[in-house]
């Protein structure tokens, strides 16, 4: 059985879900319901519980790869000023 509830969200959040919604082919609504059911389905004591990045991985753009390469402070400072000029 259905009931009916009142929120209130962030416009472009609101926007963004029903996006998602949309290519998922099921309603705002239901979202939301799915989502509520998967926090309610375990038994999570805080937020921080949540295993809150699958769902992340699911929409985000992919793996991020952060790469660093070791410098000279040195050559830092210099990289520093050509791009001041």
């Amino acid at each position: 059985m259905d009931a009916k509830i009142t929120l209130s969200f962030n416009k472009s959040i609101i926007d963004k879900a029903k996006e998602f919604a949309d290519e998922n082919n099921m309603s705002l609504s239901r979202l939301t319901e799915f989502l509520y059911s998967k926090i309610t389905s375990g038994h999570y004591q805080s937020l921080e519980d949540l295993p809150i990045s699958d769902w992340v991985n699911m929409v985000s753009e992919g793996e991020a790869i952060y790469e660093t390469k070791a410098r000279k402070n040195k050559d830092i400072k210099a990289e520093y000023f050509k791009s001041k000029k």
